[in-house]
Formats: structure tokens, C-alpha cells, sequence
């Protein structure tokens, strides 16, 4: 963009100029020439940036869209977590991105990301979606109090697990499942445990089937 029409839209977010001559305008960004001033408002009015109505001296802002109003939303991705056993250190660092679509994200506030490792839950069912080793999984981390069938992200021992929770209040214990093709028992958790619930598995990112 020129540098002057930088100057005359950080003008007009300042100042109402529309009662102004060109020349105070001028004047008011230090150019001397009424011509360019007016050749500058003519080509702010063409980009879009503003409405300029010669006949009824009247010079105003478009507001457009700002970067918040993006079609895309950057996903931070926390690590990964283990599908079998709780063998999958959880931290809390920032890995990188996922660039994903608002289009297919089911909630865009308050999600992460982390890399699902194993297949202990190859048979689990997420909107359609089973959860397979290299898959990205969305997780709400506004979640926290799960209820009995819900596929949740569990820290156990500073060690991350993706499970199905079940409360066995007959016994008052807590069983992650396993959903598997293979035969992997469940992990039983006492509520005194040193136990977390990080967020619930709202969707999967299907990792690209590669032929």
C-alpha cells in the first residue's frame, strides 16, 4: 500500500474528515498537492477500504474483516498420548500447530491437539470416526467431569492415556477401557489415585491414507 494511503487511513480512524478540503487533509499528513490526496482517496474507495462520497462530502471507514475472522484455526498440538497402556509421558509444551478448517473443527475454543500412538481404541467410535495410531485428537479441555462412556484424555502418573471412562460405583472404582481388535485389559483407577482428567475426545483428524 502507498504511504500515503497508509497516512489517510490512519487519518480517518483518528479524525471525522469528511467536512475537511483536501488540502486540510493534505495538510494534516504534510503532502501539498490536493491532487494526490484525491487521487489516494480514490484508490482507498476502489480497494474497498473506504466509502467516499464526493457529492455529500462524506469520507468513512469499511471495517473488513480482521485476522480473528479467519476461516482457519491454528490447533496447538500438546504431545501425544498412548492408546494402550500409560506409557506416553504428558507435558504441557506446545509441539506445533494444526492448521485446520472452522468448516470441520465441531468446536474451535478451548481445544487441543495431541497424536494418538497405539490401537488400543482402533475400535472406538467418534462421530464415525475410529481412532488409529498417527491420528490427531481433538480435545475439549473445558471437560473435565466426565460421564460414563466418554472417551477421555487421563493423565495417570504424569503419564498420558486415551480410554473410554467407566465409574463402577458398585466397586467405586474408576476403569479406563480399551476398545480394541486386540485383547488389552483395562487400567483401575481409585479416585485417591494421582488421577487427572484433561479434557474429552470430541474428534478425530484422520491422519491421510497414503497408496
Amino acid at each position: 500500500m502507498h504511504p500515503i494511503q497508509e497516512k489517510l487511513l490512519k487519518l480517518i480512524d483518528q479524525k471525522k474528515i469528511s467536512d475537511m478540503t483536501l488540502r486540510d487533509i493534505g495538510e494534516l499528513i504534510k503532502e501539498p498537492l490536493p491532487q494526490k490526496i484525491k487521487h489516494h482517496l480514490e484508490q482507498l474507495e476502489k480497494k474497498g477500504f473506504i466509502f467516499y462520497d464526493r457529492k455529500n462530502k462524506l469520507i468513512s471507514r469499511i471495517k473488513t474483516q480482521s485476522k480473528s475472522f479467519s476461516l482457519f484455526v491454528s490447533v496447538p498440538v500438546i504431545g501425544a498420548a498412548n492408546c494402550g497402556p500409560a506409557t506416553i509421558f504428558a507435558n504441557e509444551n506446545v509441539e506445533g500447530y494444526l492448521k485446520i478448517s472452522k468448516n470441520i473443527l465441531n468446536k474451535c475454543k478451548n481445544v487441543f491437539a495431541i497424536k494418538a500412538q497405539g490401537l488400543s481404541m482402533n475400535k472406538a467410535n467418534i462421530n464415525g470416526q475410529s481412532i488409529e495410531d498417527g491420528d490427531y485428537l481433538i480435545i475439549d479441555s473445558d471437560y473435565r467431569n466426565p460421564r460414563n462412556g466418554d472417551v477421555v484424555l487421563s493423565v495417570i502418573d504424569d503419564m498420558a492415556n486415551i480410554k473410554r471412562y467407566v465409574f463402577d460405583e458398585e466397586n467405586n472404582q474408576i476403569v479406563l477401557m480399551s476398545q480394541s481388535t486386540k485383547d488389552i485389559p483395562p487400567i483401575y483407577v481409585h479416585e485417591d489415585d494421582s488421577f487427572m482428567i484433561n479434557g474429552k475426545v470430541i474428534q478425530v483428524i484422520k491422519k491421510p491414507k497414503m497408496s
